[in-house]
């Protein structure tokens, strides 16, 4: 979706050499042109995402800055730090917090004091979205990114949603909610299903269509995956630790690691 291959995201979380960060950043830093990935520390992208804004405004273009978020990071203290700055500058940026009720394993309502999270901003307008309408996220969206970047500062939206599966591949997901709760929500509020019911009930499409759809890009996910499996791993050299240094102008004449020194080792 935002301009990168399903092989080169399937490398990088097996480590390739042509992975979406060589390899060397796994599921959490994914970086490609207009997209500037995760974060090891909780929440510290939303700072980084009010200093894209600040780019945006400081070099004169018209475009906003999008920043997601989850329920359990909007505590963290550089959220707020980054609320007060987006508001002085009145930057373009839209904050978007992922509610899906639980921060890894914890209840929302266990460790915020208010779980509106779009009233979070205080001095910063927000609105709160239905995350499981493909089509309510998408109004709100546009909605943000014209408010913000005609001028009006940035905006929070929460976006109240839900994950069916564990926050990671050690969490069950059921240690701390009952599966009849899980199985509620996926037979009720999924997005995918509930926008293929307005796609059939307004006619746009047909379940023939749909169906085509589903096997295509099954087809095209399988054969990317197959071809980031067969991708040479890179080779485990110190010289790997060094790349993707910038500097501006030309390379120095000494850089720690990357340049011969007889009095430094690694």
């Amino acid at each position: 979706m935002r301009g990168a291959t399903v092989k080169s995201i399937v490398g990088e979380l097996l480590g390739r050499r042509e992975g979406i960060a060589y390899g060397k950043g796994g599921s959490m830093h994914m970086f490609t042109k207009g997209f500037y990935g995760g974060n090891g520390i909780v929440g510290a992208q939303v700072p980084v995402g009010a200093g894209l804004a600040f780019a945006h405004q400081y070099l004169g273009k018209k475009n906003a800055s999008v920043v997601l978020y989850g329920d359990g990071a909007s505590n963290q203290g550089q959220v707020f730090e980054a609320f007060n700055m987006a508001k002085l500058w009145n930057l373009p940026v839209m904050f978007g917090c992922e509610n899906n009720k639980y921060g890894m394993g914890t209840a929302a309502n266990r460790s915020s004091a208010l779980t509106d999270y779009y009233k979070r901003g205080q001095y910063i307008p927000g609105l709160k979205v239905n995350g499981m309408d493909v089509l309510a996220v998408k109004a709100a969206v546009k909605y943000a990114r014209d408010y913000t970047t005609n001028g009006h500062g940035p905006l929070v939206l929460e976006y109240v949603t839900y994950r069916y599966g564990g926050h990671s591949m050690s969490d069950p997901g059921t240690t701390y909610r009952t599966r009849e709760e899980i199985q509620r929500m996926r037979s009720t509020q999924d997005p995918i299903a509930g926008l293929k019911h307005k796609l059939l009930e307004w006619n746009v499409t047909t379940e023939e269509e749909l169906k085509q759809i589903d096997k295509d890009a099954r087809s095209d996910v399988d054969k990317e995956v197959a071809e980031a499996e067969q991708m040479a791993p890179p080779e485990p050299t110190p010289k790997n630790l060094f790349e993707d240094i910038y500097v501006r102008g030309s390379e120095p004449q000494f850089m720690r690691g990357r340049t011969p020194d007889e009095n430094y080792y690694y």
